[in-house]
């Protein structure tokens, strides 16, 4: 098990924090929200944040385990994007983009779109045990 200083997490969730305040709208009340729902629904969940460039400022991560899902902002869309999201479970039909892929899946949300908090919980949940399980598989 990979343990995070402190100090990385703080800063990760600093991050998220400072983008959903720069982004001022809707998109950042969606990522705001999104975000509680993750930590709702897996209260051992990680806060990361990746991928930060010069022309990039970086992306948000939650991961246990290894990656659950990350949380891009665009002009119109929210979207979560799930690492290993063509192995999990989706009975509500979450999965809106990346449908063709054979091992990611992302739900785009837009403006004015409500989300299924229980069934968003489920995945997340399903995400992270699926990462738990293949750590724990014997080698």
């Amino acid at each position: 098990m990979v343990v995070k200083s402190a100090s990385a997490v703080v800063s990760a969730s600093a991050s998220i924090d400072q983008k959903i305040m720069e982004l001022g709208d809707w998109r950042g009340e969606m990522l705001a929200r999104v975000r509680e729902i993750i930590h709702q629904a897996d209260p051992e969940i990680v806060e990361e944040w990746k991928w930060a460039k010069a022309k990039s400022p970086g992306t948000p991560v939650w991961s246990h385990g290894g990656m659950v899902c990350t949380g891009e902002t665009y002009k119109t869309a929210v979207k979560l994007t799930f690492a290993k999201g063509a192995a999990l479970p989706d009975p509500k039909g979450l999965f809106n983009s990346s449908l063709e892929g054979n091992v990611r899946r992302a739900i785009d949300i837009h403006e004015g779109d409500t989300i299924d908090a229980a069934a968003l919980k489920d995945l997340i949940r399903a995400a992270a045990a699926l990462n738990l399980e293949g750590k724990n598989k014997p080698k």
